[in-house]
């Protein structure tokens, strides 16, 4: 899990069989984000090789 999105990314075009990505944007709000990144690997049947986008707001973004 990262809030480092850009090299992460750039880790996931030149690397894409990783153990999966999770990149957020910044939240201070814990509980929220702790929500925010449950409902979006819930939804992911697998992780691997994946890239979630989880935002403070709105829905999350797998690729």
């Amino acid at each position: 899990m990262t809030i480092n999105r850009r090299d992460f990314f750039q880790l996931h075009k030149l690397k894409p069989d990783h153990c999966g990505i999770i990149a957020c944007t910044r939240d201070d709000d814990m509980p929220r984000l702790s929500a925010n990144i449950n409902d979006a690997i819930s939804t992911a049947e697998i992780l691997t090789g994946k890239v979630i986008r989880v935002y403070r707001s709105g829905p999350p973004s797998i690729s």
